[in-house]
Formats: structure tokens, C-alpha cells, sequence
């Protein structure tokens, strides 16, 4: 599987992950959203960047209980909540918003 953007093709895994994380870019990452069916939104970004910097700093992609206690921890528990990070990513925001983000599969996501 690859992904056009900007005139190049960007290689993913047969799950749409990038093989390449420094592949990634905004513009990949609003690709990657459509065709998952999520219309990003300023909250939709909040929850990337964070994934990123989470990334930067641990070198994993953080299982979903992780994700919500980290979120909960920096922004709050209104957003720290699976149903709040559900919302924003119906089909999984461990899986979704990693997959979005440019990050490898969360451990322990089917």
C-alpha cells in the first residue's frame, strides 16, 4: 500500500501505517484522515500533536488506557476519556489516531 501525496509516493504497511515514519507531514496526515473517514478538527490536531510528542519522547506508540491517562494528565479529564477520544476516532484512537499521526501500531491493537 503507498499513499500520493505531494507528487511522491509514501509507502505504508498493508494496515495504512507508514513504514516511514519521518515520511510523514500535515498534508499526509489530512490524506490519511479522509480515507479513514475522520474530518480533522482542531481537537482531531490536539490529539495527533500529542501522540507525536508522546512518540518523540518514549519511542512508542502508547496503547489506548496509556493514551487517556497521559491525556488526562497534561489536558485534562473531559479529554482523557475514551468516550471523549472515541468521538474523535470511531475506530480506535489508540489505532486510528497512531495510523493518522504517522506512528507505528500501538502494541496490543488487533
Amino acid at each position: 500500500m503507498a499513499y500520493e501525496c505531494n507528487g511522491k509516493t509514501i509507502e505504508a504497511d498493508e494496515e495504512g501505517f507508514l513504514v516511514n515514519i519521518s515520511d510523514w507531514n500535515e498534508q499526509l496526515a489530512e490524506l490519511i484522515a479522509k480515507d479513514e473517514g475522520v474530518p480533522m478538527s482542531p481537537e482531531h490536531w490536539e490529539v495527533i500533536n500529542f501522540l507525536r510528542d508522546y512518540y518523540a519522547e518514549y519511542q512508542i506508540a502508547p496503547a489506548v488506557r496509556v493514551l487517556t491517562k497521559a491525556i488526562a494528565k497534561k489536558m485534562g479529564p473531559e479529554k482523557g476519556s475514551n468516550k471523549y477520544l472515541y468521538e474523535l476516532f470511531p475506530y480506535g484512537p489508540g489505532k486510528q489516531a497512531c495510523k493518522i499521526a504517522g506512528l507505528p501500531k500501538p502494541t496490543g491493537c488487533v
